[in-house]
């Protein structure tokens, strides 16, 4: 899997305590959502066992010619096939369970379409990190346990989110993190030795890599999901649920379509593009719902001709998102995968947004011929904008100054779109377990055929015309509204390991060597310039360009007395070594490796083979473990480094 950009996280170097963690975690079997879960969890093991079980009798099939046992193994993979098309409808009818993410309010709102998350298997990154940062920083892999097993438990605790902003905030802590965690130990030509599981969220599907790419991108899917389980929890009864619905699915199809645009070559089918583009479509839909939802409960306290004409067409508009999200659910490859209650529920939601849309037009020119208002010239205006042709059959003024004719044509239109809806929704087994869907549909069905009923004279034979179809608009279009990563502060887990701009995973070094100063009357004889880390700018000349004096121009001074310096001021140092006695300083010395430098040494590993401490930098032996540093004095009568804050004598 590959990336094209990543957002940079906003640094801070305060490290987090690791306990909000835990709290931001819903552990197994304590919650609903969580035991749904756990569910999905072990369904994906029992694919994952039966997948490896195919793979190895496939490749015994091919491999034999013994009649006898290729018919026992064909025998055996009609089993295992089998067993794969039944775990697979069972983890179909799970996802399909969207009453377990629902409010638990009394209002009775149509179901929302939430996603799952994309399950991981456990992993331990104590021995791949331990092993990098000997052989690459050559530090001793015991100093870090501390923030490896930090890193392990913020892994494990991601897996589980709670529902809610602190179970967003974990796997936003996690994804920045991830950021240093690739530019600390992952290189493309130096890979760290760490495989990478998930599962697919719809198929069940394992899929496993060693590039960090792909944890990011699950990480991701994740928030993503997170945020449609958080919209389809809020109140939707209430103006501030609503708010938070809609900002919910917003980030969800931000989520969604980052993803889309910024990696590629996924391994798993939920994250493919066309998967994307389908939830990106299906959160907007979602988004445009709620939309509706809240014009349905602040315009209609009016209850006059244009809040009718506004309800009408912002349910169009609904009926038209669903629709783009049925075509896409409907196309290969996603049509294989995707939830059959899912592409089921957005038919049903169409076909009953559809009928709204018709009601709530009737309604219009029931409330215009009961109102003295409006004047025939600006209710035909707005009359006209309701309709996406121009309607056949007398003028508008006719029509509203006798809106029966229409009136029933929109409400006969109404109850044909509310009866085909729950037609579609009894073709889904998991949709008629639903009591609250069935409720909504039954009860707005009831309610179109009372008003047509109150029109339609039985002594009229007259063949009611078609009434025409309402033009969609919106007072709000959905907004895609990217994560803000930024949000969650984080610090380098790793920053021990000095400064990230120097001592990355992109660049080689020797190891660190010990070097001990005497000063002499002119001084120690170097300049240092920068800081974090401070750079050896200049040496006298002499004896310190001999490969035993072990310390040249472009060194690293990483350590002084013992003392770690790898993150001090350009000052500190300075005073540090301004600081020393007669005896002398011991300076930790690292030299990064050139690409031609490093060519070398690669060149000569690969026909000579010697101890890593016995590598050599321009020309600079690294002394022995648990040697003791030689000494070294300057000359008498040499000058010391010129340069500012250079350690004088």
């Amino acid at each position: 899997m590959t990336v094209t950009r990543l957002p940079e996280p906003v640094f801070c170097r305060k490290i987090l305590p690791i306990e909000r963690c835990y709290r931001a975690c819903d552990p197994p079997q304590v919650t609903l959502r969580s035991r749904l879960q756990h569910q999905r969890a072990r369904i994906h093991q029992q694919i994952n066992k039966e997948m490896l079980m195919r793979t190895g009798a496939e490749n015994l099939f091919r491999a034999t010619t013994n009649h006898k046992v290729r018919e026992t193994v064909a025998l055996e993979l009609s089993i295992v096939n089998s067993n794969l098309q039944l775990l697979k409808e069972e983890l179909e009818e799970l996802n399909s369970n969207v009453g377990v993410y629902q409010t638990e309010s009394e209002a009775v709102n149509v179901p929302m379409i939430p996603l799952g998350l994309k399950e991981t298997k456990e992993l331990d990154f104590s021995l791949p990190l331990k092993d990098f940062i000997c052989r690459h920083y050559g530090e001793e892999a015991s100093q870090y346990e501390a923030e490896i097993k930090e890193l392990n438990e913020l892994r494990q605790a991601m897996r589980t989110p709670s529902r809610n902003e602190a179970g967003l905030e974990l796997l936003i802590e996690y994804y920045n993190q991830l950021y240093f965690l690739e530019q600390r130990f992952f290189h493309p030509g130096n890979m760290l030795a760490v495989q990478f599981h998930w599962y697919d969220s719809l198929t069940g599907v394992p899929s496993s890599q060693r590039a960090l790419a792909f944890e990011k991108g699950s990480v991701l899917f994740n928030v993503g999901a997170l945020y449609t389980q958080i919209g389809t929890r809020q109140n939707r009864s209430s103006a501030q649920g609503i708010a938070n619905a809609i900002d919910a699915f917003q980030c969800a199809a931000g989520a969604f379509s980052y993803l889309k645009e910024n990696f590629s070559n996924a391994p798993s089918l939920d994250m493919s593009g066309a998967s994307l583009g389908m939830l990106v479509r299906l959160m907007l839909a979602q988004v445009q719902e709620c939309v509706f939802e809240r014009v349905l409960l602040l315009v209609l306290e009016d209850g006059d001709f244009p809040s009718h004409l506004q309800v009408a067409q912002e349910a169009a508009r609904v009926s038209d998102m669903y629709w783009l999200a049925v075509q896409t659910m409907q196309q290969a490859p996603v049509k294989d995968y995707v939830p059959f209650s899912w592409a089921t529920l957005a038919q049903v939601k169409n076909e009953h947004f559809r009928a709204l849309s018709h009601y709530y037009a009737g309604l219009a020119l029931c409330s215009y011929a009961q109102s003295t208002e409006w004047g025939d010239g600006l209710g035909e205006r707005m009359l006209q904008q309701l309709h996406s042709s121009k309607p056949s059959g007398p003028p508008l003024g006719m029509v509203l100054r006798d809106p029966e004719e229409r009136r029933k044509a929109h409400l006969r239109r109404a109850v044909i779109r509310h009866e085909e809806a729950m037609r579609i929704h009894g073709l889904c087994r998991v949709l008629r377990k639903m009591d609250i869907l069935q409720e909504v549909l039954a009860s707005v069905h009831k309610r179109s055929l009372s008003a047509y009923s109150q029109i339609d004279r039985e002594d009229d034979f007259c063949q009611t015309a078609e009434a025409p179809d309402i033009h969609p608009k919106t007072q709000h279009k959905p907004d895609v509204k990217t994560p803000d990563f930024s949000k969650v502060r984080v610090t380098d887990l790793f920053q021990r390991l000095g400064p990230l701009s120097v001592f990355s995973a992109r660049n080689q070094w020797c190891p660190q060597r010990r070097i001990r100063l005497v000063r002499s009357d002119s001084g120690l004889g170097l300049t240092l310039r920068g800081d974090s880390p401070v750079l050896v700018a200049g040496v006298v000349p002499g004896d310190l360009f001999c490969p035993e004096a072990g310390l040249c121009e472009g060194d690293y001074i990483v350590a002084v007395n013992g003392a770690d310096c790898k993150w001090a001021k350009h000052v500190e140092v300075v005073q540090a070594l301004k600081a020393c006695s007669d005896g002398g300083v011991e300076l930790g010395i690292v030299t990064m490796l050139s690409p031609k430098t490093l060519k070398q040494v690669r060149a000569h590993l690969c026909s000579h083979t010697f101890a890593c401490r016995a590598l050599f930098t321009c020309g600079i032996p690294h002394p022995a473990r648990g040697a003791a540093p030689p000494p070294f004095s300057p000359g008498p009568g040499r000058r010391v480094g010129q340069g500012a804050g250079s350690p004088r004598g």
